[in-house]
């Protein structure tokens, strides 16, 4: 089972989406596991406080260490013997490969291609979600020099990772978009082996019924080739479009 691990201050603004559709099903069929970790329940302020002003002035307030560190902890990730804040949280037995990724606009940007890989490195992703101004520079510091080896001694591998050249509110939306795009990747998640879209089309046109469709007075019709079941030309057809495509997706990157 692939097991995602999700830091976040609001829980409940995603878990409706991951379970519903393919994911939802997915977990039901214990495919993948998804599970929640709110640093609000890790704070040791009695008001269960998790953010402060920054250092050196500026807007907003940035989230702190103690209560991701404590998260991370209980995500069964870091063993308390590498990292000492304050009580110690029982460690118990970590997955054999994870990965801990940290929501940046300055980190590497997220791919399919990673996508792919990560599905088939691991299997534990721990996401955490910042918010605010973003969390405290030093989890990244301390998740790095702690996660060589957890308590079970399996290495954990720790990135910065960006969505897009843009900035969000929080890491909520990027955390949906990683969990969905890796799960998809998982064999046994989607119920047709070519179903990933790297493996098919990989293009906007796809066509279904009606074959012919009239919007105010003028028909919109399926392209001929593929009514025609000669299944060499429609393929033909198929990868001549995906063409058209990556070199649409290429001019726009320019």
């Amino acid at each position: 089972m692939f097991n995602f691990q999700i830091i976040t201050l609001f829980p409940e603004a995603i878990r409706p989406y991951l379970d519903e559709s393919i994911l939802g099903r997915a977990q039901k069929a214990k495919k993948i596991k998804i599970t929640y970790f709110n640093p609000r329940d890790f704070s040791l302020d009695k008001h269960h406080k998790v953010d402060s002003k920054p250092y050196g002035g500026g807007p907003g307030m940035v989230m702190q260490i103690e209560p991701i560190i404590r998260a991370v902890q209980s995500a069964k990730l870091i063993s308390p013997r590498l990292i000492r804040l304050g009580r110690k949280i029982k460690n118990q037995s970590a997955s054999r490969r994870t990965k801990i990724i940290i929501f940046s606009p300055n980190g590497k940007q997220f791919t399919n291609t990673l996508a792919t890989k990560w599905a088939k490195s691991y299997d534990n992703l721990i996401l955490i979600a910042g918010h605010y101004e973003g969390i405290d520079a030093r989890v990244k510091k301390i998740l790095k020099l702690s996660s060589t080896k957890d308590s079970s001694g399996a290495k954990a591998d720790v990135e910065e990772i960006s969505i897009g050249p843009y900035i969000l509110t929080g890491g909520e939306v990027p955390a949906l978009i990683i969990v969905d795009a890796v799960a998809r990747q998982i064999p046994g998640i989607l119920g047709n082996l070519d179903s990933p879209e790297e493996k098919r089309i990989s293009s906007s046109e796809i066509y279904t019924r009606p074959e012919i469709y009239i919007h105010q007075g003028k028909k919109y019709s399926v392209p001929k080739i593929l009514l025609s079941g000669h299944h060499l030309k429609i393929e033909k057809w198929k990868q001549t479009r995906r063409g058209l495509t990556r070199t649409k997706r290429g001019q726009g990157n320019k």
